[in-house]
């Protein structure tokens, strides 16, 4: 049996360890490329595009040498966002979409997030029957006469005019000067392009890949540097990407960074006073500050939260026909333009916000008043302790203690036996003690 590919969000890990093996997505492609033809055996087009990692490139053969072989044809477009590929599978009349990346994990790790034809991030259940198709002995390759074809590109230009349209028509960047680090990632063309022809002055860092410093001390994992260059610059803003470059972290012109939360929330509103939002809500994971959902309900509006991961968000944003939604860390998804999130879109409304109102970016992002966040793990071994009946009851009642002043959020970590405990309250002690409260019993719990 192969090693089982695909996680919680697509296919990731350390290149050259476990499934991340060029013979694992050779199969992938195959198993891909089967399952495709199944529904339209005639013409069956996958779109692969990367980021800058050195390992993209081993990948991409042998993902490319699997669909041919199954009579799948291949077009590749080089290194793109991976809102990109998304948007191009979609308008573009592909079967599927590949983005050969690890998002914001060092260069040492890559895998890849997989399209529908739709454009949006593949299904759980067609996920499991490729996965099921790749661990299975079932022949997957075609006759030579069937056998598909690989060509080279261009339509990184498409989404680079795309991205512009999203600004309103008459507004103009002028007069704005604009820091972006792009991470040494995928965004490191498109960034700049975009934003200088709305008229920005751009300072770029974070543009020399090598195939190796993708996310290396830069980006928005790493926004400290970006704060002084906007300071050192007096730029009027600061943008960080990630290696993909479907996250975002901002910085303003006082060097305070702003989070997903901010990003969303400024956007949000300024949708809702516009008469664009849908739904009369924002879409956010359960680990979104508590700030932003009471800063919303001040303008009559809601706080959706889903499960952590961006897939939960865009499966109640479509639920709900919604149109804002994203995750704290930075991943902001705007429906009506994209199908995941986009860093460079993001950054869009937001810098048309500053433009068509007059206002510096501190002012945009600052939202509302981030309420005292505590977060601390519990490692844990053999037996779940959430099942136990007196940690259940403990849960209870430190929530109650809480009550509407603060928000308890216990959650297993998808990648390690650990529990996470949060807590976050109007006041930082009860905060504190609420989750100092939880992690002494389960410790002594876990032993």
């Amino acid at each position: 049996m192969a090693d089982r590919l695909f996680g919680t969000d697509g296919i990731r890990g350390k290149v050259n360890v476990g499934a991340i093996r060029p013979a694992n997505f050779v199969r992938f492609g195959e198993a891909l490329g089967k399952t495709l033809r199944r529904d339209n055996a005639a013409n069956v087009r996958v779109v692969i595009g990367c980021d800058t990692r050195t390992s993209g490139k081993m990948i991409e053969s042998a993902i490319v040498s699997g669909l041919i072989n199954a009579g799948a044809v291949a077009d590749l477009i080089g290194v793109v966002p991976t809102p990109a590929v998304g948007l191009l599978t979609r308008t573009h009349g592909y079967s599927a979409g590949l983005m050969i990346t690890a998002s914001h994990n060092p260069a040492s790790d890559n895998g890849v997030k997989v399209f529908g034809a739709d454009g949006f991030k593949l299904s759980s259940e067609l996920q499991a029957e490729i996965e099921a198709l790749i661990q299975s002995e079932e022949s997957c390759h075609v006759d030579i006469a069937e056998m598909g074809t690989v060509a080279a590109v261009n339509l990184s230009e498409v989404y680079a005019e795309f991205a512009r349209t999203t600004v309103s028509k008459g507004i103009t960047l002028a007069g704005l000067k604009v820091c972006v680090d792009a991470a040494n990632g995928a965004g490191f063309n498109a960034a700049p392009e975009v934003l200088s022809a709305l008229g920005a002055d751009v300072v770029l860092v974070g543009a020399e890949p090598n195939g190796h410093n993708i996310n290396l001390k830069c980006g928005a994992l790493h926004p400290e540097k970006l704060t002084d260059l906007v300071l050192e610059s007096e730029a009027d803003i600061g943008l960080a990407f990630d290696g993909d470059a479907d996250r975002i972290i901002l910085v303003d012109e006082v060097g305070h960074i702003a989070d997903g939360d901010q990003i969303m929330g400024a956007i949000g509103l300024d949708f809702h006073h516009q008469g664009k939002l849908k739904g009369g809500a924002i879409v956010a994971t359960i680990m979104s500050n508590l700030g932003l959902e009471v800063k919303l309900r001040e303008s009559g509006l809601r706080l959706e939260r889903t499960a952590v991961g961006d897939r939960y968000v865009v499966q109640r944003m479509r639920e709900g026909n919604f149109n804002v939604g994203g995750e704290q860390s930075g991943h902001v998804i705007l429906s009506d333009y994209v199908t995941t999130g986009d860093a460079l879109i993001s950054a869009l409304q937001i810098l048309e916000i500053m433009s068509r109102d007059g206002r510096k970016a501190s002012d945009v992002l600052s939202v509302f008043e981030p309420l005292p966040q505590i977060l601390k793990n519990v490692r844990y071994k053999d037996s779940d302790p959430l099942e136990n009946s007196e940690i259940k009851l403990l849960i209870e009642s430190v929530q109650e203690k809480l009550g509407k002043d603060g928000r308890l959020v216990i959650r297993k970590s998808g990648t390690e036996p650990v529990i996470r405990v949060m807590a976050e309250a109007t006041r930082p002690e009860a905060a504190e003690k609420a989750v100092d409260d939880l992690v002494n019993a389960l410790s002594r719990f876990v032993g």
